[in-house]
């Protein structure tokens, strides 16, 4: 099962689409994640209808609409991995303490908010993946996304994309 994970658009306010890399990985995608911070209703409207499966949440700029049609913790199994994907899990220190708490029993926690890329496991083994973001890179050197497969269960071949 091959992913797309996004987050952070903030379409149409940082750009006016999302780049033409991050719509051909979708293309390729079995599933696409977006961890909120669409901005704009019309991104969901799109990914819906071009992905094969869109999971997403919504984040502390999404309007009413949005909150309307996202939860704010999106929780499903993929390939035998539980999931949960959510906006915002707090600063960097104490980060993987923090979701192993609020997070039991999740294999693989999306996250977004920060637009700085994370790749972490806990202890327990837990894996925190930030996408950072396709279309505004704040303070990092490049736009970024990531891609990853699902296969017997076990997430493999997380990688990062700059755009």
């Amino acid at each position: 099962m091959r992913l797309v994970l996004i987050s952070d658009t903030h379409l149409p306010v940082r750009a006016k689409r999302l780049p033409a890399a991050v719509w051909e990985a979708i293309e390729d995608a079995d599933v696409v994640v977006h961890a909120g911070d669409w901005v704009n209703v019309e991104l969901l409207d799109e990914l819906e209808d071009r992905a094969q499966r869109l999971i997403g949440c919504w984040g502390n700029n999404d309007g009413p609409v949005l909150r309307e049609r996202l939860p704010e913790v999106a929780r499903v199994t993929l390939g035998g991995l539980s999931v949960a994907v959510v906006h915002e899990t707090g600063q960097a220190k104490g980060r993987e303490e923090r979701c192993e708490k609020a997070y039991p029993g999740v294999d693989l926690l999306v996250f977004g908010h920060s637009h700085i890329p994370w790749d972490t496991t806990t202890h327990r083994g837990l894996r925190l993946l930030n996408p950072g973001s396709p279309t505004d890179r704040r303070r990092q050197p490049h736009c970024t996304f990531q891609t990853a497969v699902i296969e017997s269960g076990r997430l493999k071949d997380v990688a990062l994309h700059n755009l």
